[in-house]
């Protein structure tokens, strides 16, 4: 059954033909049982390895990705839906299948050298990095409240585990229950808001639900509920007035965990916000567009100027990370039920800017990583002179950096311009600007630690070692950020067919 249409419902389908389709679609579900067996397997092999081995849990995890990886690309071109309509196979979802895998590999690029050295839960990490990304497989697909719900959950639980793997570190234990309580009560949240939805309109499918609240979207109950389900939302994807916990949690977490978090985890928050908003409640817009200009306004602003502050790497990325969340949710701001065409680039917009943040964040991540493994630091004053120290690592993350302040030649400026042109077409002018001041703001930041790697003394000279794993995916996203800038439609024309 194929969505013909933006934000349009599914044609109505004679009983007969319904009853005839099979029940459960196994190929719409390969990626899923693929990266299921994957982490399965990671749990069985750790118990039988010795611990000089523990070690083989990455390539049994890569090898496992991949293999999703292909699964996706096996589904290229359908679009069906499995278990009773919950569970959709298109464009969009295949679309985000497919970047958590590149995710989940750069990821594990990022975690070998760390874990590897010494760490004693290097196998348990690894299945529980797998059943996080595979909360965020599920996501991609899940067209109902309940399946929704899931998905978050099976993506922020396995990482609550990841944030406390330190279990000697005192911050690293304050990280993971900052994580943990305030994952409890977004999800608590979350989950009366779509209680409420379930009351208000007697269903938990998606197109159920819109259905039924075209024919009462000024009931207050309604309003209320995706009050709640978009403040549950926002504690996941660390928006101002709930991010309190990210840049404690990033800070205190194991490095690769944080960049898992600050990617995988914030992603498939938004992955679940944008089927809700724009398959579920788009016809009562108007009632919760104001409060996403607000919220996106708020992030921005927030969380660039905490930035500009911070002396530490990983708080400098957690609260830029949080002001890019505000980047996206202008997309949400947009959203117009007369105007389809304003909608449609909202829409790609958000896409367009979620893929490329979350190679130009993981990259940075891999930057820093690399930097402190072997006697660096994650302080900002230590980079100085990093230029002349390891001219590769300097080059790969002053791209990442240009690349999160939107400036050419890297693919982080069509990211921020293709949201500012759909504010101004939007014609929500106020947000543009606050969006155009904000960027430059980040700018500031941004190419502060870039000016103290090219321009200032080294105060230690011994070269910084990068490992081989961590050279290739750090060049790898670097090559993939520069060619989105030289050839836009090379995620653009993605975005496009991906569109509802």
């Amino acid at each position: 059954m194929v969505v013909d249409g933006f934000m349009s419902g599914r044609h109505d389908v004679p009983l007969a033909q319904e009853l005839a389709q099979p029940s459960v679609n196994w190929h719409a579900l390969a990626p899923e049982l693929v990266l299921a067996g994957a982490a399965c397997l990671v749990l069985v092999a750790d118990l039988f390895v010795p611990r000089g081995a523990k070690w083989v849990a990455m390539p049994l995890s890569a090898a496992g990705i991949i293999g999703t990886l292909a699964a996706v690309v096996s589904l290229s071109g359908v679009e069906t839906t499995t278990l009773g309509g919950t569970f959709e196979i298109d464009t969009f979802a295949l679309l985000f299948k497919g970047l958590f895998c590149v995710i989940g590999l750069i990821i594990l690029a990022i975690s070998f050298h760390y874990f590897r050295a010494g760490h004693p839960y290097q196998g348990e990490y690894y299945f529980l990095m797998l059943s996080s990304l595979l909360g965020g497989v599920v996501m991609s697909s899940a067209r109902d409240l309940v399946s929704l719900f899931i998905a978050i959950e099976l993506i922020s639980i396995p990482a609550i585990i990841m944030t406390a793997l330190r279990k000697g570190d005192a911050r690293s234990n304050e990280a993971a229950l900052k994580f943990f309580l305030f994952s409890v009560m977004s999800s608590a949240v979350m989950l009366y808001g779509m209680s409420l939805v379930y009351g208000a309109t007697g269903a938990t499918k998606l197109d159920a639900i819109r259905s039924s609240i075209g024919r009462s979207g000024d009931d207050p109950i309604i309003v209320l509920s995706v009050f709640f389900v978009v403040v549950g939302f926002a504690f996941k994807i660390s928006a101002v007035p709930f991010h309190f916990w990210a840049p404690d949690t990033y800070e205190g977490a194991p490095s690769p965990v944080a960049a898992f978090l600050s990617t995988a985890s914030k992603i498939g928050g938004f992955v679940g916000l944008l089927v809700l908003m724009f398959q579920a409640f788009p016809d009562v817009a108007d009632n919760w567009r104001p409060a996403f200009a607000v919220l996106a306004a708020l992030t921005m602003t927030v969380g660039n100027l905490i930035a500009l502050r911070q002396q530490h790497i990983i708080r400098l990325l957690a609260y830029s990370g949080i002001a890019q969340s505000g980047y996206v949710l202008v997309a949400f701001a947009l959203i117009d039920p007369s105007s389809p065409q304003t909608n449609r680039q909202a829409f790609a917009s958000a896409l367009i800017y979620l893929a490329i943040y979350a190679i130009m964040d993981l990259g940075a991540f891999a930057a820093a990583v690399a930097f402190a493994r072997r006697g660096g630091t994650y302080f900002i004053s230590d980079y100085s002179g990093l230029w002349q120290r390891s001219p590769a690592l300097a080059v790969m993350l002053a791209a990442f950096l240009i690349s999160l302040a939107g400036a050419p030649p890297m693919a982080g400026a069509w990211a921020k311009l293709f949201v500012f042109l759909a504010a101004i077409n939007a014609e929500v002018y106020w947000l543009a600007v606050v969006m155009g001041l904000n960027a430059v703001i980040a700018a500031f930041y941004y190419l502060a630690v870039v000016k103290r790697m090219f321009f200032e003394a080294p105060e230690i000279r011994e070269p910084v070692e990068v490992p081989y794993l961590m050279r290739a995916a750090m060049g790898l996203a670097a090559l993939v950020l520069f060619a989105a800038f030289i050839y836009p439609p090379l995620i653009s024309d993605l975005a496009d067919r991906s569109i509802f």
